[in-house]
């Protein structure tokens, strides 16, 4: 999770992307964190130093320990806990943050079924999932294209997924999409179709 959104997922989407082109999705997202937040996949901390006043605590949950270590040099202003752990195993009481950010995760949970439910779970009711993620493009002949490289990709990119619904596997979660802006980012557009948006619990 936390490092292929980290390491290989930014740089495969498009081999001659910067993080500077990701850097406004990361701002938008850590603008409009908060209350106690929960990051999924935080990998080596690349949205800590964004996130505001307007967050009272952030809690980065991440399975690989060697990232969270990366992590913990990145935390800005916010108090901030960094804890080892799956999307799909939360281990937080339930109904314990107000808002949950996925940035380039969800693509390589193995069972997102369950992480999106885990989500739900740990949200209070009212709670908003903040989160940006590449995936299913609306173009026929992207979906395509994207249907066919997914096996590769996935071997070559640490379990990443291409064309995963990602608006949709939200809402079957029991979230409702109160904000959403598509569209595809510089780049292969099979790998640079953005989902960036706002979904409370139902």
């Amino acid at each position: 999770m936390g490092f292929y959104q980290d390491r290989i997922v930014p740089h495969l989407v498009n081999l001659s992307m910067r993080n500077s082109r990701l850097a406004p999705y990361r701002e938008r997202i850590a603008s409009r964190a908060a209350g106690r937040v929960l990051e999924i996949g935080v990998g080596a901390g690349a949205n800590l130093p964004l996130y505001t006043d307007r967050a009272t605590e952030v809690l980065g949950v991440e399975p690989h320990p060697r990232l969270l270590n990366m992590a913990a040099s990145k935390i800005g202003r916010v108090p901030t806990k960094l804890i080892e752990g799956s999307a799909e195993s939360i281990p937080l009481d339930d109904s314990s943050v107000d808002t949950v950010v996925t940035t380039w995760t969800l693509c390589t949970i193995p069972d997102i079924a369950k992480a999106l439910t885990e989500m739900r779970r740990v949200l209070k009711p009212g709670g908003q999932l903040l989160f940006v993620e590449h995936g299913l493009s609306p173009d026929q002949g992207v979906r395509k294209w994207q249907d066919r490289l997914n096996p590769v990709w996935k071997k070559i990119a640490g379990g990443c997924n291409l064309n995963r619904p990602i608006t949709d596997l939200i809402e079957a979660a029991g979230f409702r999409v109160s904000r959403l802006e598509k569209g595809y980012m510089q780049g292969p557009k099979p790998m640079t179709f953005m989902y960036e948006g706002t979904a409370r619990r139902m």
